[in-house]
């Protein structure tokens, strides 16, 4: 036999005793698909697909919502500089959230800051999982808090704060202020989440926050050029207003989605979204029409956007009756503090942040203690015979109040003593828009 010939005649004995060594090669692979397979069994196609329209609409709420909100109020000069303001909080804000803000507010750290094992978002792949959605979505839903919480302290200073002053303070803010009091209420392992503090979307980790930053900004900052003895009408309130309306409906994102599940409690935390504000805009509006004989576009928006910042906190807690009462208490109490609070202490807080998120926020986390349901939250308030809960959520609002106060007061003295804070008065008389950025509304 020649040597061709054994060679083809021993080829099959080859390939017989090369098969357990390929099985060996293929076997890994072949269980990679399997597991691959079974992620995404595991992902919930209805909750993913609810979890990316949410994240959709809460980007919604900042722009153009937000942006058109607080744009119309100012003064037509100032306007461009206001929206700039919303839009670049936005872009700088999301990238923070990228490279380090994800994983100080969710790494697994201490109780009171998380870590910087997720940076860069170092572990999010196609595989990671939250709950039933895509770690992915998660990451985005969760960003999109990030970036609106700053953008909302914008309205304390707008007029009077330098471009380059605001980029510096928001990144700063985002990531010593904001990601350590996200982890301490929303972290597995936080401080205040194992506390047992209710903050379902945000009153205390998004609108407390804010607000108090906002005041501290406002005092530090002080007051515009003519406050309080010239008018500062708002431009156009017609803007105010489609932003407050896209506010409303990017806010079903911000508390329905918040449940991360399209599940029975995101239909209530919808439902309580659209009770409460309802509310609290009928209540600013009747309250401004007995003081001050008419009620105001402004006041009727202010309104019902203090609603929704009220019923924040609460929207996976409460059913319709508390819904209604938190609305209607909010109204009214936010409607004092933007009004008679703010003269009595004469600050600047230019378009009510302190006065509608701040004050806002506190009346929603606390009556959260109040009126939440076993039913629908796992955990009884106050009506329900738990008044510890109650002590809970103030001790929540104190912690974040005197954390956010300390710390935002000294990020701005350091920005002050380094870049300035403010515009020149020059540039405050003529209008930002043209000063710093080179346009002008015509």
């Amino acid at each position: 036999m020649s040597r061709r010939s054994a060679f083809l005649t021993s080829l099959p004995a080859m390939f017989l005793a090369s098969l357990p060594a390929l099985a060996q090669e293929t076997a890994p692979a072949a269980d990679a698909i399997t597991e691959a397979a079974e992620t995404v069994a595991a992902i919930d196609s209805g909750d993913t697909a609810w979890m990316l329209i949410s994240t959709a609409l809460v980007l919604l709420m900042v722009i153009p919502g937000l942006a058109l909100f607080y744009g119309g109020m100012v003064r037509k000069m100032n306007v461009l500089a206001t929206v700039m303001q919303t839009f670049a909080a936005t872009c700088l804000l999301g990238l923070i959230w990228m490279i380090v803000g994800y994983s100080i507010a969710f790494g697994e750290g201490n109780a009171f800051f998380g870590d910087f094992s997720r940076a860069f978002l170092a572990g999010v792949d196609l595989e990671t999982m939250s709950g039933t959605i895509p770690e992915s979505v998660f990451v985005a839903f969760q960003m999109t808090f990030f970036i609106i919480t700053p953008a909302l302290i914008a309205g304390a200073f707008a007029d009077r704060m330098k471009f380059s002053a605001m980029l510096w303070f928001f990144g700063l803010w985002s990531v010593i202020v904001y990601a350590p009091v996200c982890h301490m209420v929303w972290a597995a392992n936080g401080y205040m989440f194992g506390d047992g503090v209710l903050d379902f979307a945000g009153g205390t980790v998004v609108h407390i926050n804010a607000g108090i930053a906002g005041l501290v900004a406002a005092i530090v900052l002080g007051k515009r050029m003519g406050y309080p003895t010239t008018p500062l009408p708002p431009h156009n309130l017609v803007l105010s207003v489609i932003g407050a309306g896209l506010l409303w409906v990017g806010w079903f994102g911000f508390n329905a989605g918040s449940a991360l599940a399209a599940n029975g409690r995101a239909g209530m935390a919808m439902l309580v979204t659209l009770i409460a504000p309802a509310a609290a805009g009928l209540a600013w509006m009747f309250a401004e029409w007995a003081v001050k004989d008419k009620p105001s576009v402004l006041g009727l928006i202010s309104g019902v956007v203090g609603g929704l910042v009220a019923i924040t906190p609460a929207a996976g807690f409460v059913g319709p009756a508390g819904a209604l009462v938190i609305g209607l208490i909010s109204g009214l109490v936010c409607f004092w503090a933007s009004t008679s609070l703010k003269h009595m202490l004469g600050y600047d807080d230019s378009l009510d942040c302190f006065g509608v998120h701040g004050v806002g926020g506190i009346v929603g986390a606390m009556l959260t203690g109040v009126f939440a349901l076993e039913a629908i939250g796992g955990t009884p308030g106050l009506l329900e015979g738990n008044p510890a809960q109650l002590w809970i959520q103030i001790k929540s609002v104190l912690i974040t109040v005197v954390y956010c106060g300390i710390l935002s007061f000294v990020i701005l003295k350091v920005i002050d003593l380094v870049i300035g804070l403010r515009v020149d008065k020059d540039v405050e008389r003529e209008g930002l828009d043209l000063a710093l950025h080179g346009e002008a509304v015509h």
